[in-house]
């Protein structure tokens, strides 16, 4: 899951909320300040951060929109003064790609339900994450594909005993 983050204070509250939606976390990244563009500033009050949660349990793929409506609710409990201080982004990773849910609809994002769209961010191959078109500078940056590619053989490695 990714995390834009204004509000470092509503980090304990946030992961206890999201830990009683998705089970334990396993993992949190290092939190870097998401210079990529400016958009959420304004709303988000200041320079956000940009971080990454794995939760222990794996996700059931048919669950990502729900995934999303959930956590848009989560995000409407850390609002200030109308605007978000906390950005969740839900996604699924796997052997072949990453996956995230959106409330955006674009040409190339593939409805699921009430509202929701998957898109294929990032795709596996030759040993490496790969961005497309319409990849965010965030998720196309060499550090978060590796990142990624790091969760990645950590997924494959928990899989095989399933």
């Amino acid at each position: 899951m990714g995390v834009l983050s204004s509000d470092e204070g509503a980090h304990p509250e946030l992961f206890s909320l999201l830990e009683g939606k998705f089970g334990p976390i396993l993992e949190s990244s290092e939190a870097v300040p998401f210079t990529f563009t400016d958009y959420y500033n304004t709303e988000m009050g200041s320079e956000p951060k940009r971080f990454f949660l794995v939760f222990e349990r794996l996700y059931d793929p048919s669950l990502l929109a729900e995934a999303k409506l959930i956590t848009n609710e989560v995000e409407e409990q850390f609002k200030k003064e109308g605007g978000r201080t906390i950005n969740l982004d839900p996604g699924l990773l796997s052997a072949a790609s990453l996956i995230l849910a959106t409330t955006k609809n674009r040409s190339h994002r593939i409805p699921l339900q009430k509202g929701i769209y998957a898109e294929v961010t990032l795709i596996y191959g030759k040993g490496e994450f790969n961005a497309l078109p319409w990849t965010y500078a965030d998720y196309r940056s060499k550090d978060f594909c590796l990142l990624f590619k790091r969760y990645r053989s950590e997924y494959m490695e928990a899989i095989k005993g399933l």
